[in-house]
C-alpha cells in the first residue's frame, strides 16, 4: 500500500466517474501489439531498501560516455558542461519554476526565457526566436507546418540528407494534415511550401544555401536550415538567408541522458512572427517605468480558440532552456567560437589519424565534428565488437560505413585506443 496508496473500491468509483468498467477500457485505442506479454521482468515485492539496491544495480549495467571511448553522434553529441550550470538551475527559484504558468509573477524566469531568446537569434542571424521547443526533430516538423501555413502550400522538398529520425518524425505529423507530399531530393515547385536543409547534414558535411535560396525565391517557398549540431554555428557562417532557422540544442549545457529531455530551437523573421509555434517572451516597463517581460503573441491552443492555434505544443522543460542559458553566459562569444574550434581541431586530427591506417577511409570532403568512415568490415559487426571491449565505435549506417563524432571531450588516448582496436577488428 505504500507504493500504489488506492484501494479496489476508490478505482473502482475513479472508474465509475469516468464512465469505463475497467482499466483495461482506457486503452482501448491502443494496439494490441504494442502491450508486454505478461509480466515485465521485474521482482513483485520488496522492501524500500532491497528496492534501491535492484534499481542501483540495473543502473550500473549501463555504460556512459564517459567509462570509456566514445565516438557516438547522430544527433546527440557529448560535451562538457561547467558544474556551475547545475548549481544555478538546482536552486529553488528555477528549478520549482521551471514553466511560467502565471508568467508575469515569474520575472526571473522570463527574464532567463528573454536572455535564451536572444542568444538563439543572435546564433541563427535571425531576428526572433521563441522560448524553446521539445527537441529538433518537433522543431523542424513545427517550421514545415509553419511554411504551410504562410504559402498556403503542402508539398515539402528535403534538400538533402536529414536526419532520419526526423524524417520519421515528419513522417508521423503529416498523417494528421490531408494531401501533405514530402519529396526527397530534387527542386522545389510552384506547389512547394518550403525546402528543409540540414547543415551540417547526417553525415556531418555543412552545406552552404545560396542556390537553395534562389530556388525559394523563384518558386516563393520558404527555406528552412536544421541544424542538429548548434556548436557548427560557432564556426559555420549563420543561415540568416533562411526564412526559418531550428535545430537541437542540446550540446550546450545538456547531458545526453540516454535520449533526452533535449531542447529545440527555433527562430525566424519579424514578419512570421504571429505563425511561430510555441511561447514567445517580450520586453516591456511596468506601471512604474521598470524593464519586465512579459509572455506575448501565444499563439497556443492553450490561449486561443483552438481553429486560430498555430499549434498545441509548450515549451519543453523550461529548465533545458535555463541550462543552455547559463551555459552560454559562461562561454559568451569568444568561448562559444573557441569551443567550436576545439571540436573542428579534434576532428581534424582524427581523420588525419583514421586517413593513414591501411583499410580505412574518411568519406567527407567537409566536415565540422563528425565524419563517416569507410569500412571493410560490416559496421553494425564492428560496432558490437567494440562495445564488448568498452569502445563506443559511433553510427553505423548502411553496409560498411560508419559515423563517427569527436568533441572536446575526446582525447588522444581515446583515439589511439579506437584506432588499435579498429586495425585489429579489419585483420
Amino acid at each position: 500500500m505504500r507504493y500504489l496508496p488506492r484501494d479496489n473500491k476508490s478505482r473502482a468509483e475513479m472508474l465509475e466517474a469516468v464512465g469505463v468498467k475497467s482499466v483495461d477500457e482506457l486503452y482501448k485505442d491502443v494496439p494490441q501489439s504494442a502491450f508486454i506479454e505478461g509480466l515485465a521482468d521485474l521482482p513483485l515485492h520488496m522492501g524500500e531498501m532491497q528496492v534501491e539496491r535492484q534499481i542501483s544495480g540495473y543502473a550500473n549495467q549501463n555504460h556512459s560516455a564517459i567509462d570509456g571511448p566514445f565516438f557516438l553522434g547522430a544527433g546527440c553529441y557529448f560535451h562538457h558542461i561547467p558544474s556551475t550550470v547545475d548549481y544555478i538551475i538546482q536552486r529553488s527559484e528555477f528549478l520549482t519554476a521551471y514553466t511560467p504558468y502565471q508568467p508575469e509573477i515569474a520575472q526571473g524566469t522570463l527574464a532567463a526565457i528573454f536572455e535564451y531568446q536572444t542568444y538563439i537569434a543572435q546564433l541563427t542571424g535571425q531576428e526572433v526566436a521563441n522560448a524553446s521547443l521539445y527537441d529538433g526533430a518537433t522543431a523542424m516538423v513545427e517550421a514545415a507546418l509553419m511554411s504551410m501555413r504562410l504559402t498556403k502550400r503542402n508539398k515539402i522538398v528535403l534538400g538533402n540528407d536529414i536526419h532520419p529520425e526526423y524524417y520519421d518524425v515528419l513522417v508521423s505529423y503529416s498523417k494528421n494534415y490531408d494531401d501533405v507530399q514530402i519529396q526527397q531530393g530534387g527542386e522545389p515547385d510552384d506547389d512547394t511550401a518550403c525546402v528543409i536543409i540540414q547543415s551540417p547534414d547526417f553525415f556531418g558535411q555543412p552545406h552552404r544555401y545560396e542556390q537553395w535560396r534562389k530556388y525559394c525565391d523563384e518558386t516563393g517557398a520558404k527555406l528552412v536550415v536544421v541544424v542538429t549540431e548548434i556548436l557548427s554555428l560557432g564556426l559555420l557562417q549563420a543561415p540568416d538567408m533562411a526564412d526559418i532557422v531550428c535545430g537541437e540544442a542540446q550540446s550546450i549545457g545538456l547531458p545526453m541522458s540516454f535520449g533526452g529531455p533535449h531542447l529545440g530551437f527555433f527562430a525566424t523573421s519579424k514578419e512570421n512572427i504571429r505563425q511561430m509555434p510555441g511561447r514567445l517572451c517580450g520586453q516591456t516597463v511596468d506601471a512604474d517605468g521598470k524593464r519586465s517581460f512579459v509572455l506575448t503573441l501565444s499563439t497556443r491552443e492553450q490561449h486561443i480558440r483552438r481553429e486560430k492555434a498555430t499549434s498545441n505544443i509548450c515549451t519543453n522543460q523550461g529548465l533545458c532552456a535555463l541550462a543552455f542559458t547559463v551555459h552560454m553566459s559562461l562561454l559568451g562569444e569568444d568561448g562559444f567560437k573557441h569551443l567550436a574550434r576545439l571540436n573542428h581541431e579534434a576532428a581534424c586530427d582524427f581523420v588525419d589519424i583514421i586517413n593513414k591506417v591501411d583499410g580505412l577511409s574518411v568519406v567527407n570532403d567537409t566536415f565540422f565534428n563528425e565524419v563517416v568512415i569507410q569500412l571493410p568490415v560490416d559496421a553494425h559487426d564492428l560496432v558490437n565488437g567494440l562495445a564488448e571491449k568498452g569502445i563506443i565505435a559511433g553510427y553505423p549506417l548502411d553496409g560498411n560505413r560508419l559515423l563517427c563524432a569527436v568533441t572536446e571531450m575526446t582525447t588522444l588516448k581515446d583515439v589511439e585506443e579506437f584506432v588499435g582496436a579498429l586495425t585489429e577488428a579489419i585483420k
